[in-house]
């Protein structure tokens, strides 16, 4: 089974709904990537993308026959305003990296990408089996941070002072849910059986989009 094939045609969400990208898509990246702000939050470099490297990095990652990509559209409006992705995806240990870019600016801060984080995660956890996702973030990126932290995952470690943005350094965090995590948020925690400790584990308790998810082969 290819990468590829782990993916259904669209998630359908509240607010959202996530679709496979199309080609024409090109020139929203060329556009979003091409903004300072957009470029600050996303890249390891000081700058924006050069027009030749988003292309490749769309041909490869975006819409490649083995890429775990899919564009993320306001449901009312059909409007494409980002896109979200899984890659370095480890069947035997049952793991992902997850990435997500709300490209257009005027939808930052109004709960778009915690949904879409969400119906990934549930993918994730419920249709691929995973055990863990992991994903890391600039620390001075905190709009994302709350989205993440809100979504379920948590802070498992930082590598300090590794990025320079804005006159300093900075660090990158590493976070992290289990399907465990994943569990406790949907289903509560369990009554623990006979001769078992109940260590009782937090929530967070949020009310979660419910996906649907739609197929054509």
């Amino acid at each position: 089974m290819t990468h590829r094939g782990w993916f259904p045609d669209s998630i359908t969400g509240e607010r959202i709904v996530l679709r496979r990208h199309m080609p024409e898509n090109l020139l929203a990246f060329r556009r979003w990537y091409a903004d300072p702000e957009v470029a600050r939050l996303t890249r390891y470099q000081e700058g924006i993308m050069p027009v030749a490297e988003i292309d490749r990095f769309f041909q490869a990652r975006v819409v490649g026959p083995d890429s775990m990509a899919l564009a993320i559209h306001l449901r009312d409006s059909d409007r494409l305003i980002g896109t979200c992705a899984f890659s370095q995806l480890d069947g035997d240990n049952g793991s992902a990296l997850y990435h997500i870019t709300i490209g257009e600016k005027d939808a930052w801060g109004l709960g778009y990408g915690t949904e879409a984080t969400t119906l990934m995660i549930e993918h994730a956890f419920e249709r691929l089996g995973l055990h863990r996702v992991s994903l890391s973030v600039f620390a001075f990126n905190e709009r994302a941070i709350r989205a993440y932290r809100k979504a379920g995952f948590v802070v498992e470690g930082r590598a300090r002072q590794s990025i320079w943005r804005d006159g300093r350094y900075w660090d990158e965090l590493q976070m992290s849910m289990l399907d465990t995590d994943w569990a406790v948020r949907e289903r509560g925690p369990q009554t623990p059986g006979p001769g078992v400790v109940d260590v009782g584990r937090s929530s967070g308790s949020e009310t979660i989009p419910v996906a649907r998810i739609e197929r054509t082969s």
